[in-house]
Formats: structure tokens, sequence, C-alpha cells
């Protein structure tokens, strides 16, 4: 799931506490949002960032690894958040609970460019895990995806932002693309049900 967004609601820094001025919350959050634009675009499990990814193109980094290795990352605890409408690539995207969202659409993945990276609420990214970005719903969320085309259907966490690129509904972890059967082609259509609130 992605690494982020510019839905950082408080304007903080959650991590250290160190209060941050707009342009120093601006610059944090979309730095995640970057990875989630990114991530959208994976359409066949290569490198996205090696294929598409340039600070000077986003006019960010992508956010910090802070786990190295393809293997599970260790478990750290995100904050539950829903942020502040934002902007990318020209797209107003506004955050809020939305307790009957249930919405068929198309799903994309990102894997090992994003593992190790922090998601939009503090948590890290782990491609072996069963996660996702959506660009509105709370953080962290619990929602069932529905591949249309097999139906395959598991429930993943929404713990971080995006996808931002051709209307994509929502971003997989590679574990969830490969049990929803569509690893392999990069994309799927699929329906997308709130269920509630994930434990933090």
């Amino acid at each position: 799931m992605v690494t982020g967004s510019l839905c950082h609601s408080p304007p903080d820094d959650q991590e250290t506490g160190v209060k941050m001025n707009g342009a120093g919350w601006i610059a944090k959050a979309a730095s995640l949002a970057v990875c989630a634009t990114l991530v959208s675009g994976c359409a066949s499990g290569g490198s996205t960032i090696s294929q598409g990814f340039t600070p000077s193109k986003f006019g960010t980094p992508a956010s910090a690894r802070v786990h190295y290795g393809e293997g599970t990352t260790p478990v750290r605890r995100g904050v539950y958040k829903i942020g502040n409408p934002y902007y990318v690539g020209g797209q107003r995207y506004v955050p809020r609970h939305e307790p009957n969202y249930d919405k068929v659409g198309i799903a994309s993945w990102y894997g090992s460019d994003f593992h190790g990276r922090l998601t939009a609420n503090g948590e890290i990214y782990d491609q072996n895990r069963l996660t996702a970005a959506h660009p509105t719903l709370p953080l962290p969320s619990n929602v069932r995806v529905t591949n249309m085309t097999n139906g395959r259907s598991i429930v993943v966490r929404v713990n971080d932002r995006g996808p931002f690129l051709h209307d994509r509904v929502i971003d997989l972890s590679r574990s969830a693309a490969h049990h929803l059967g569509f690893a392999n082609k990069g994309l799927a259509k699929v329906r997308v049900t709130y269920l509630g609130p994930a434990p933090l």
C-alpha cells in the first residue's frame, strides 16, 4: 500500500511530536503521496521507481524506507486518521468516513519497490501482508475486495493512500493481488466494500 499521500491531517510530525509549518507538513505528506501515485502504475510487478519515478518529476522523494530486504517487516503501530482534502496530479481527494462505500473499479498492486517504506498512517508497507491503499477511506480500515472475473474475495487492511492514476479504486499489496489471482496480470476489475475500522 503505497507509501503515502497528502492526507496527513495534523500539521505536525506524529513520529517525533515536532510541530511542522505548512511547508514542512506538505513536504512530508507529499513524499508519501508520490509513492502511492507510483505504486498505482505497477501493472506488471516490475520496478515502478526505475520505470517512472524521478524526484524532479514529482517534486519529492519516496517515503522513508525503514526496513530492508524482502522478508516480513516488523509490525509498527500506526495512527487512526481520515485527513484533510488534498490534491495529486490536479485531482482533488476528500478523505471521509463512508460506511456505505461499495464500488466496482480497477485494482492495481505494488510490491518490492515500496516494501519496508512507511505508509500514510505510519505503519510499514509489507508486500507479504494483506494490505491496501485507498485515496479517501479512513486509515486503517478493513475492506472486502472481490475479483469480478474469478469470484475470489479477501479482506484487506487499508493503511495507505493511493492509487492516483487511471481512476483506479484501490492499490493492493503483492500478497493480496496473488490471493485474488491477478498478480501476474497487474490489473483486475474488483468490487471494494467497506467493512469498518481496522484495529490499531
